[in-house]
């Protein structure tokens, strides 16, 4: 999992706030999170959780996946491995530790058979060379 991008992250927040034309109360009323903790968020202070940034991302009528990239929580990959990350992300009744060690056995699994994919590909590959390199 990629690592948090907190400054970045909250100037992207402060633009869609702008855009949407809240004001930042507004938009913390809106997310349910007070007024001082968005602001330490779109200051790059806080790091928010993926159940306060799914909020945000309510209040604002984007995606949450959006900011889960912009927070480098999600990487920017196909449509069904961002459904599978988000569905978890979005889980409330489970832990942030318990979201972050799923996403890592997911992602470990993925890349397991991604090597088996290019083994079987490659049956006389020994030691995982090509032997036609």
């Amino acid at each position: 999992m990629a690592g948090l991008n907190v400054g970045s992250l909250g100037e992207y927040i402060r633009e869609q706030r702008r855009s949407a034309q809240y004001s930042l109360r507004q938009l913390a009323d809106a997310a349910g999170v007070s007024n001082p903790y968005l602001s330490q968020i779109e200051r790059g202070l806080r790091r928010p959780s993926a159940e306060i940034l799914q909020q945000i991302a309510k209040a604002l009528r984007i995606s949450a996946e959006t900011l889960y990239v912009q927070a480098g929580i999600l990487e920017e990959r196909s449509e069904g491995v961002r459904e599978v990350q988000t569905a978890i992300l979005a889980d409330s009744h489970i832990s942030e530790r318990q979201k972050r060690v799923l996403l890592e056995i997911y992602e470990a699994f993925r890349k397991e058979n991604a090597v088996a994919d290019v083994q079987a590909a490659h049956p006389n590959a020994q030691d995982g060379l090509d032997p036609e390199e």
